[in-house]
C-alpha cells in the first residue's frame, strides 16, 4: 500500500473509540530521546524527530480522540543525562512512550527506569542484545537491530569471500564491545581466526595508533565496530594510510547511507553491510522516503525508519488497546502485525525483540550509480531466523523455560 492509503486506514482505525477510552493526561505524548549534535546525528537526531512526526501525521494526529504530542531531547551520549531526562519526561511531563535512543550504554539505563515507571521504550538506535536478553523488559521494544544481526549478516558474508582471518577496531562502550564480540563468534564458528584487536574511545579524532596496530596485525580483515562519524573517520583514515592498498580489507559492521554520502562511493564502495531498510527498495519505500528527503535533506537512515514504524506500531497499539495504560498496550503491540512500509514481515517476540529481513548490501562503484543517493546494491534478503538471537539460548526472564 502507498503511504496516504496507509494513513486512510489508520485514520479509520485510530478513530474515536468508546467512552471507556482512558487516555493519562488527556494526550498521547511521546519522548525521542537521541543524538542532537554528536556522533550518530546524521542518523538519528532531528531525522529521528522528522519521522515521528510523519508517523504521527499519517493517522491523523490523534487517537482515541486525543491528541498525540511528540516532545524530543538530547541525550548526549550520556548515561546520566539519558536517565535525567527520562525521569523527567516519566515523573513531571506525563510521557507515555520514548523512542530511538541512539547508544547501547544510555539504552540499558532507561531500560530499568522504564522497567520500575511502567513505560515503554521503543529502541531503534540502540544496539546491544542484552535488551532482548539478560535485561529484558515487559515494556521494552528493540524494533530495528542489533549486534547479533549485524555481525550474522556481514561477517558471514565476509568469511564465506575469503576473509577469514580479522583484526577489530571497536568502539570502547557498550555498543562496541558487544559488537566485536558476536562477530568473533559468527568469524570462529564459520572456521575463521581472530588475531585481536583495540577498542578507542567515543568520537575520538585520531585513529592513527589503533590503525598501525590493526596494520600490524596482518589480518585479512579489519573490522570496524562503530557508529557514526567515528565509522566515517575510522575509514577515512584508514584509507590515508594505504591499508587498503597494502592488501588488507575493512568491513564496517554497522554503515549508512549518510556514512557512505560522506565517505563517497569511491573510498566506501565495494564495502559489505546489514541493513533493516533502503529507502530505494520498492514503490512505498520510495514514496516514502521522497516526503523525508523534501524536509530533511537526505533519505532516511534505517534507524530513522525504525523510529517511524515504531511510533506508528505503538499508536496503533493504543487505540487497539483503548488506553495508553503500558500493561495493556505492550500486550497489543505484541498482538498486532507490524505492517508500515518498512516491515510489512516483521514480529515482536515475546522477549521486546522485533524480527524482520533484513538485507546484506553492497556499497556500489561509483559507475554503478545511476542517480542521487543511489548507493546500495541488496546482494539478499536475510530471513528473520539468521539475524536474531534464538529463543531457546534467551537469557530473558519473560521468554517460558528460562531461569527466573
Amino acid at each position: 500500500m502507498r503511504p496516504n492509503l496507509l494513513g486512510a486506514a489508520l485514520i479509520a482505525l485510530l478513530a474515536p473509540m468508546t467512552a471507556q477510552a482512558q487516555v493519562s493526561g488527556d494526550v498521547v505524548k511521546i519522548g525521542v530521546l537521541t543524538d542532537m549534535a554528536g556522533v550518530t546525528a546524521d542518523v538519528t537526531g532531528k531525522g529521528s524527530l522528522v519521522a515521528a512526526e510523519m508517523a504521527v501525521r499519517e493517522i491523523g494526529g490523534s487517537v482515541l480522540g486525543k491528541p498525540v504530542q511528540i516532545i524530543a531531547a538530547d541525550h548526549q551520549h550520556k548515561p546520566d543525562i539519558g536517565t535525567g531526562i527520562a525521569r523527567q519526561w516519566f515523573d513531571v511531563d506525563g510521557v507515555d512512550a520514548i523512542v530511538d535512543v541512539p547508544n547501547s550504554g544510555v539504552a540499558l539505563a532507561i531500560q530499568g527506569l522504564a522497567r520500575e515507571k511502567k513505560r515503554i521504550v521503543l529502541y531503534s538506535g540502540a544496539g546491544t542484545t542484552a535488551l532482548t536478553n539478560e535485561q529484558c523488559s515487559p515494556y521494552g521494544v528493540h524494533w530495528t537491530y542489533d549486534t547479533y544481526a549485524l555481525s550474522h549478516g556481514t561477517a558471514s558474508a565476509v568469511v564465506k569471500a575469503g576473509g577469514n582471518s580479522w583484526f577489530f577496531l571497536a568502539a570502547d562502550y557498550a555498543f562496541g564491545q558487544q559488537l566485536q564480540k558476536d562477530a568473533s563468534d559468527v568469524i570462529t564458528a564459520a572456521g575463521g581466526k581472530v588475531a585481536g584487536g583495540v577498542r578507542h574511545p567515543l568520537n575520538t579524532p585520531d585513529f592513527s595508533s589503533f590503525l598501525l596496530s590493526a596494520q600490524s596485525s596482518g589480518a585479512k580483515v579489519i573490522g570496524i565496530a562503530n557508529a557514526g562519524s567515528d565509522t566515517i573517520n575510522a575509514m577515512k583514515q584508514a584509507n590515508e594510510f594505504g591499508i587498503v592498498k597494502g592488501g588488507q580489507n575493512l568491513a564496517a559492521m554497522i554503515l549508512f547511507l549518510q556514512d557512505i554520502h560522506t565517505l563517497g562511493l569511491e573510498a566506501a564502495q565495494g564495502t559489505y553491510l546489514t541493513t533493516a531498510s533502503y529507502w530505494d527498495l520498492n514503490e512505498a519505500t520510495r514514496a516514502w522516503s521522497k516526503e523525508f528527503l523534501a524536509k530533511t535533506g537526505m533519505p532516511p537512515s534505517m534507524l530513522q525508519a525504525g523510529v517511524y514504524g515504531a511510533v506508528r506500531h505503538y499508536l496503533k497499539a493504543v487505540a487497539k488497546a483503548g488506553t495508553d495504560d503500558a500493561d495493556k498496550v505492550a500486550a497489543a503491540m505484541r498482538e498486532l502485525p507490524i505492517d508500515d512500509v518498512f516491515s510489512q514481515d516483521a514480529k515482536l517476540r515475546e522477549d521486546g525483540r522485533v524480527t524482520r529481513t533484513m538485507y546484506l548490501a553492497r556499497v556500489k562503484k561509483p559507475s554503478e550509480s545511476k542517480y542521487p543517493w543511489d548507493y546500495l546494491e541488496i546482494v539478499r534478503p536475510i530471513p528473520p531466523e539468521e539475524t536474531v538471537w534464538p529463543l531457546a539460548e534467551s537469557k530473558c526472564p519473560l521468554v517460558k523455560g528460562t531461569s527466573r
